[in-house]
């Protein structure tokens, strides 16, 4: 009867543990967003082989409201992920970095481009999990 008693204590103290860390998590994590009021314009670039990154990520990015007018596949790969701005803009590219999880940042203005911020996806970037609806 007593180890009933602990392996129920311990199943309660597990359960509480589990919930206030997947609290914390949730917390801690901030969604970035595109600056309100403001049209950022994005091209996403695949630069690795795995296929349907650019799709993955257009999706993220329009999803935080991003307005992404351009993807497809970069003629050079990457290992990690470049974000390149493009209109003098360092704070929207910083925003489009965040919301990829992370990523370095350039400057590299192209007034030629109707673009602020070029993103090329390098293949150790990877896209959120996507909830699972049966």
């Amino acid at each position: 009867m007593a180890g009933v008693a602990v392996a129920a204590l311990g199943l309660t103290l597990a359960v509480r543990r589990l919930r206030h860390d997947g609290a914390s998590r949730v917390e801690s994590s901030q969604v970035v967003m595109a600056p309100a009021g403001v049209r950022v314009r994005v091209q996403v670039m695949n630069a690795t082989t795995t296929r349907g990154l650019a799709r993955r990520a257009t999706m993220l990015l329009r999803d935080r409201g991003f307005d992404v007018v351009e993807s497809g596949t970069a003629s050079e790969q990457l290992d990690s992920t470049l974000v390149l701005d493009r209109s003098g803009h360092p704070d929207w590219s910083q925003r489009v970095a965040a919301a990829l999880g992370g990523a370095r940042v350039e400057a590299r203005p192209d007034s030629s481009r109707y673009l602020d911020v070029t993103v090329l996806l390098g293949r150790w970037w990877r896209p959120p999990t996507q909830p699972f609806y049966p």
